[in-house]
């Protein structure tokens, strides 16, 4: 599989800069020398300590987020996905933050200290609230660009910043690619292989997954850190440093609704139906991009060959070895790392 690389002068900076990187990665198709970097040597040396986060209202929400770095940085803002929480970045975000980024990790709705304003606004995980969620926080940080870099949700949400919001976003990180969807495409049948994958989006269709889900929080999301990240051999700590950010009172029904709502199982809102519609058609991501895939995430996920096309601008896919699997910031911190720094140069 080929992948464009860079095709201007920044090109060779990019180049140079890889070449010193402590992660073996593919890059657009041609391998590194040298063998994969396993995964328990892919740290950095910063220890992973985040302070303790801030709040901000930003349109229906009061967002909990963490930020560090100089408040005049270029702005980073780090997106996690399900089941996962801003923790997803403690490697991260010390290294950016140490280099002269201002880093912005917030806690998506549903997640940590991230709590709606009002008792009647409606639970709503559309993708399209999700990411109109992110340009109200830039707005109320007073951020107007920023690099916006993800996975899982956080994925889908930097996507659809940047297609949307391109004047807003200088470029973008995103694992597993373009994952853009819509209802109607989400009505399409996949193989049955593929569909197994997808069992818990079947699950939580039902009033038992829900039930399921909301008594097991815990216990079901420790569960899919393991099918998902089959290599990664995290410990009780690490996994309950993040499990904490499912006790927000609103986590089990923004997931319920997530997944409902791919499904045409739930509506969204009316305010988000001209967002939709454009995100519909696939829009093009134009935004220098750097797209990143775990050689063994267990999640479903898209082929690279897949999604090429959907990026319009300068664009490079890495493949990320040694037993990476779907939680790739935590797993490999160093590659997805560098990977901002790349579209930041």
């Amino acid at each position: 599989m080929t992948y464009s690389l860079f095709r201007d002068p920044s090109r060779r900076r990019f180049l140079g800069f890889a070449a010193s990187s402590a992660a073996a990665f593919e890059f657009g198709g041609l391998t590194r020398a040298g063998r994969a970097t396993p995964a328990s040597s892919n740290r950095p040396a910063v220890p992973p300590r985040l302070p303790a986060p801030r709040q901000v209202d930003a349109g229906p929400l009061s967002i909990g987020y963490v930020e560090m770095g100089p408040s005049d940085g270029s702005a980073v803002i780090l997106l996690h996905g399900w089941p996962y929480d801003i923790h997803s970045f403690a490697d991260v975000a010390p290294v950016l933050a140490a280099a002269g980024y201002r880093v912005v990790m917030p806690y998506l709705r549903g997640y940590g200290t991230t709590v709606f304003r009002a008792a009647a606004t409606p639970r709503n995980a559309q993708q399209a609230a999700l990411a109109a969620d992110t340009i109200a926080l830039m707005d109320a940080l007073g951020i107007r660009r920023a690099i916006v870099a993800g996975f899982d949700w956080g994925a889908r949400t930097a996507d659809i910043v940047a297609a949307l919001w391109p004047e807003r976003c200088r470029g973008l990180v995103s694992v597993s690619g373009y994952l853009i969807g819509s209802q109607q495409a989400n009505a399409a049948p996949l193989p049955p292989k593929a569909e197994l994958a997808w069992w818990y989006q079947f699950y939580f269709a039902t009033e038992r997954g829900r039930l399921g889900y909301a008594r097991n929080t815990r216990e079901f999301n420790r569960l899919i850190w393991q099918l998902a990240s089959p290599q990664w051999h995290f410990d009780d700590a690490t996994y309950d440093r993040s499990a904490r950010a499912f006790d927000n009172p609103d986590h089990v029904a923004i997931v319920i609704h997530n997944y409902r709502w791919r499904l045409g199982l739930a509506d969204g809102e009316r305010q988000y139906d001209a967002l939709e519609k454009r995100l519909a058609t696939q829009p093009a991501i134009t935004v220098p991009t750097i797209t990143l895939e775990g050689d063994a995430n267990g999640a479903p996920h898209p082929a690279p060959e897949t999604y090429r096309t959907r990026f319009a601008g300068r664009y490079e896919h890495r493949l990320v070895r040694g037993g990476i699997g779907h939680n790739l910031p935590q797993e490999a911190p160093v590659a997805f790392t560098d990977a901002v720094r790349t579209i930041a140069s």
